[in-house]
């Protein structure tokens, strides 16, 4: 998601959003683990957003 897009979310949507992510990067982490990762790019892709998304958290505080 762009940084664009995130900015224009609440808090409470940003939060729900980090909860997915989180998600998504503890799958990515299986399948990393299991060795069927097929696209190893996303991991840094999920990573980068949660950095993103907490970025923004932290400013609206």
């Amino acid at each position: 998601m762009e940084l664009k897009q995130l900015r224009q979310k609440s808090a409470d949507e940003l939060k729900a959003h980090l909860l997915d992510l989180q998600k998504e990067r503890f799958a990515l982490r299986m399948q990393k683990a299991t060795g069927q990762q097929a696209k190893t790019h996303e991991a840094r892709r999920v990573r980068r957003e949660i950095a993103r998304v907490n970025t923004l958290l932290g400013q609206q505080k």
